[in-house]
């Protein structure tokens, strides 16, 4: 709870934040050219799912927000949540959040290449700084999640 008052806190005041979401940052990069669905959460993570599996991690307007990321902890593989629980954690100059699966299932890969440089999340935070992939165990979760034109007014009323 108190992370996620934390991160709102610095939503809100992020002036680069607001920048990133004039960029487009809200918008999912691969969704159309992949064929993936892509979701979000009111605390900025989203989840792309192609084929049962859901690819995890912050968007580009949080990470915009928190600053530059010095850590970030993910699970392994073969670790199950529930949707809404905690998985991991980022970590930046500013501060430290708790990240949440946006749905239930299983890790069956968390991202190595985080480990070795976590200013990935600052570079392409929808990309290739992905967190890890979850087999989802109920796709119906996904509904009660935004899409990309609900996620992007949710980026503005904040910002605001």
């Amino acid at each position: 709870m108190a992370s996620t008052l934390a991160m709102r806190s610095l939503l809100r005041a992020a002036p680069v934040a607001r920048s990133a979401l004039s960029r487009g940052a809200a918008s999912p990069k691969f969704a159309m050219s992949r064929y993936m669905s892509t979701y979000f959460t009111p605390a900025h993570e989203y989840v792309k799912v192609e084929d049962g599996v859901g690819t995890i991690g912050i968007t580009d307007f949080a990470q915009a927000a928190l600053g530059d990321i010095v850590y970030v902890d993910v699970p392994e593989e073969g670790d199950e949540f529930e949707k809404g629980e905690s998985f991991g954690s980022v970590e930046s100059v500013k501060a430290a959040s708790d990240v949440y699966v946006p749905v239930s299932g299983e890790v069956v890969e968390s991202n190595e290449s985080l480990a070795d440089d976590f200013s990935l999340v600052n570079k392409d935070a929808e990309g290739a700084a992905w967190f890890i992939k979850l087999k989802l165990s109920d796709e119906s979760e996904l509904g009660d999640l935004m899409d990309e034109v609900a996620y992007k007014a949710h980026c503005e009323a904040e910002a605001h």
